[in-house]
């Protein structure tokens, strides 16, 4: 229940602005090109940041959101939540906890934790182009500082550090009329990382300490304004020697019924964490913004 009351006491202070003056909400962008929030905090799809910056603020206007997600395996749960805010339609700063179950492992080997957590710090910054009004895409770079809160078990599997830094440029692109005249999204992102598991599972490790540049991509297509349908992947690094690191991918539905919700489902394949292997289900996060 703590979580749900964060929650929305981040929406709360997220809508004050719109309800207070509705200029400040961003009226001239269409709906859906601020995107959702990905599961570490920036905009963009469920599990890929893309260069887009989140809510609806123009370049003379504020914009942001905050949003819940949860992704369950049946072995493991994830939960994230946080909040985003930008700038003149420039500069996104974001905020995010993440809370990993520890599930099935925990009770296989008597673990003493019941769940590993992490805080991250983003910011993103438009650089190029812009997602509808120019032949380029827009383009964006972003850096997510992250730190575990505790990284006692991590670093006892055998990762380095239990804090560290992933860098990443963005180039995302809308097609108004592509696929068989539907809307069409495309997003392509390469991250500089040591992250395990996203970070979950400490930074570096015994197979290799330093950085992996990974590849990360979107594709969507909008049957309607408020409706997307799309796909993701997300190349990981693979440093620890005690379990393997698989490659992410997911299926998702995204719902823009107004500028101020948005909420996606999804089914996620996660493959191999922490030694169980398999890990696919269900992901669905829901985001309110201005």
């Amino acid at each position: 229940m703590r979580t749900w009351h964060l929650l929305a006491s981040l929406a709360l202070v997220a809508g004050l602005p719109w309800l207070a003056t509705p200029a400040f909400a961003g009226q001239g962008r269409l709906l859906a090109t601020g995107g959702a929030t990905q599961v570490e905090g920036a905009a963009g799809g469920g599990i890929v940041p893309w260069a887009v910056l989140a809510g609806y603020g123009t370049e003379d206007e504020f914009g942001g959101a905050a949003f819940h997600t949860r992704v369950d395996t049946g072995d493991y749960a994830l939960a994230a939540y946080g909040a985003a805010f930008t700038l003149y339609n420039r500069l996104e700063l974001s905020v995010a906890r993440q809370s990993f179950d520890l599930g099935e492992l925990q009770r296989q080997l008597a673990l003493p934790w019941d769940s590993l957590d992490q805080d991250i710090h983003g910011a993103k910054l438009r650089i190029a182009g812009d997602l509808v009004y120019t032949h380029m895409p827009q383009v964006s770079v972003g850096m997510q500082r992250k730190r575990l809160r505790d990284g006692t078990l991590p670093l006892a599997l055998g990762a380095h550090d239990d804090a560290g830094t992933d860098v990443y440029v963005s180039a995302t692109k809308l097609f108004l009329d592509a696929a068989g005249g539907y809307q069409l999204l495309l997003n392509g992102t390469l991250r500089s990382t040591r992250a395990n598991q996203g970070g979950l599972l400490g930074f570096g490790g015994d197979r290799k300490a330093g950085r992996s540049v990974v590849f990360e991509g979107s594709a969507a297509v909008l049957p309607s304004p408020r409706l997307a349908l799309g796909v993701e992947y997300r190349q990981k690094p693979d440093n620890l020697g005690f379990a393997r690191e698989d490659d992410w991918y997911d299926v998702f539905v995204a719902w823009f019924p107004n500028k101020h919700v948005a909420v996606v489902g999804a089914w996620a394949e996660l493959g191999s964490i922490a030694t169980l292997d398999r890990q696919r289900g269900a992901y669905l996060s829901l985001q309110v913004g201005f």
